[in-house]
């Protein structure tokens, strides 16, 4: 018993006449000056993103219902009854979310939200908000985003057909960066096909591409009809380029 009161003595005086316990005991003025603050190089918690921060608060109404061999979606209300605005382009927005359940939510939300009858009268006028959302994901760096911008952009066309011909001037020059990959040349080539399928006439639809990369592919992979409708304009937007 005295042999560890006297260990226990030492270490209480060995503590106690450490730098930090004296500092404790008798602060520095400069203490005062130069409180204690958040090193901005160390690792910081990081904000949720917005659809996140939406999604929390119960802004999104539907939640993920997980099941043994697939996910679904549960609505608070019939989707059909729900207004598009701004609800299609929040879903839109998440689909550059990259962690779990986000990623599920928005990309089978704002798939849903398209198949409920009326989806085009009420997708159409919000286009103009809309492209500059997909193309985000389009142009995102993580793969898994690009995905699933250009699995949404393809739902959209199926619904909203030769109206979104108007907007792909815009979308379609982010498909061309990721065109020569040889992992999206086969997901980019069906979503141009399925793009110009929806796009009505095919002068309505290539009229609207400018991209020299898209037009030459095009030409390519094209029957001679359509090679003699796109060739003049390849041409025009090559001497644009040149």
């Amino acid at each position: 018993m005295k042999r560890r009161s006297t260990v226990q003595r030492s270490k209480s005086s060995s503590l106690a006449s450490s730098p930090e316990a004296a500092r404790r005991a008798h602060p520095r003025p400069s203490d005062k000056l130069n409180p204690k603050t958040i090193n901005p190089f160390g690792e910081q918690p990081r904000a949720p993103s917005a659809f996140a921060a939406i999604y929390s608060q119960g802004g999104i109404p539907c939640r993920l219902v997980h099941g043994s061999v697939k996910h679904r979606l549960q609505w608070e209300c019939p989707p059909e009854v729900l207004p598009f605005d701004p609800l299609l382009i929040t879903l839109a927005e998440g689909l550059r979310e990259t962690k779990h359940p986000y990623t599920f939510v928005s990309k089978e939300g704002f798939r849903e939200l398209l198949l409920v009858k009326g989806a085009p009268e009420k997708a159409v006028p919000l286009l103009p908000r809309l492209t500059p959302v997909l193309k985000a994901a389009l142009v995102h760096s993580d793969d898994d985003v690009f995905e699933r911008g250009l699995s949404a952009l393809v739902q959209l066309s199926v619904v909203v057909g030769p109206s979104l011909n108007g907007h792909l001037k815009l979308l379609l020059t982010s498909l061309s960066k990721r065109l020569m990959d040889k992992k999206f040349k086969e997901p980019i080539t069906s979503a141009l096909q399925k793009l110009e399928q929806h796009g009505g006439s095919s002068k309505s639809y290539h009229h609207q591409i400018q991209n020299p990369n898209i037009l030459l592919y095009l030409l390519l992979n094209k029957g001679e009809a359509a090679k003699a409708t796109l060739l003049p304009q390849v041409l025009t937007v090559a001497a644009w380029t040149l």
